[in-house]
């Protein structure tokens, strides 16, 4: 029995990335990320370490089912999952190899 709590990890690829200077938060990014079942909604704090030109076609991680979050009028349904770099920015979690969408994180 699963509890509204629950969080799943899929893997997921990038099929629009644009910048999203509305948001209060440097260096956010507006994304689409295609997770096999469906397209979900991102905002990610990618700039640091990430152009936005190169994102569009990169499989990540995403955190769903967590609800959605407005920020700056954009509805953002799933964590992009990253670690901090050096300097303490998010740097993506990605597979190493090109995996089957949707895959779940175990």
């Amino acid at each position: 029995m699963s509890s509204p709590f629950d969080v799943t990890i899929r893997v997921g690829e990038i099929t629009s990335a644009e910048p999203f200077p509305e948001a209060r938060k440097p260096e956010l990014v507006k994304l689409e990320v295609d997770l096999g079942d469906r397209v979900v909604r991102s905002a990610a704090q990618l700039g640091y370490h990430h152009a936005v030109d190169d994102l569009v076609g990169r499989q990540v991680l995403c955190a769903v089912d967590l609800g959605t979050v407005n920020i700056a009028g954009f509805e953002s349904e799933a964590l992009t999952v990253g670690v901090p770099g050096d300097d303490g920015n998010p740097v993506l979690v990605t597979p190493d190899e090109e995996v089957p969408l949707g895959g779940e994180l175990y």
